[in-house]
């Protein structure tokens, strides 16, 4: 098989894979904390707080469980449990010391973030975008 006809079979995975992102990681019932059950995902970019980088409709290849690092776009859960994609921009820690990430909107007049919810702590950052793969003439690594 050539590459353009892999990457057409991983396009078409991902297609077929829809916007289960929307409802969340696939989780497996578990004693503890709800791991996926594949190490990656997909989700779909809702709202403009993530422009001119990701705009509504972006489709993100993601993957479960990666550690981000500062300036990584990230899948996180506010703790009402909005899954939200924004920019990991430090490690700080919340007023119980508790670790975690200060998460920003690329575009900061709008949206929610850190700023507005406070530090997001690891456990409830669930991945790092890897790809925008769709739309395809968009389709790159999102921007530092």
């Amino acid at each position: 098989m050539t590459v353009a006809g892999r990457a057409r079979g991983v396009l078409a995975t991902l297609l077929r894979m829809g916007d289960e992102a929307e409802r969340g990681p696939r989780a497996a019932v578990t004693s503890g904390p709800a791991r996926p059950l594949l190490p990656w995902g997909v989700a779909r970019v809702r709202g403009d707080s993530m422009r001119p980088h990701l705009r509504p409709g972006d489709r993100l290849l993601v993957r479960y469980g990666a550690r981000p690092r500062p300036g990584d776009v990230v899948l996180a859960r506010f703790p009402d449990g909005t899954l939200v994609v924004k920019r990991a921009a430090e490690r700080r820690a919340d007023r119980a010391g508790v670790p975690g990430w200060w998460l920003l909107s690329d575009d900061p007049g709008r949206g929610v973030d850190s700023r507005h919810r406070g530090v997001v702590p690891d456990r409830d950052v669930v991945g790092v975008v890897r790809l925008r793969w769709w739309p395809p003439r968009r389709a790159t690594r999102p921007a530092p």
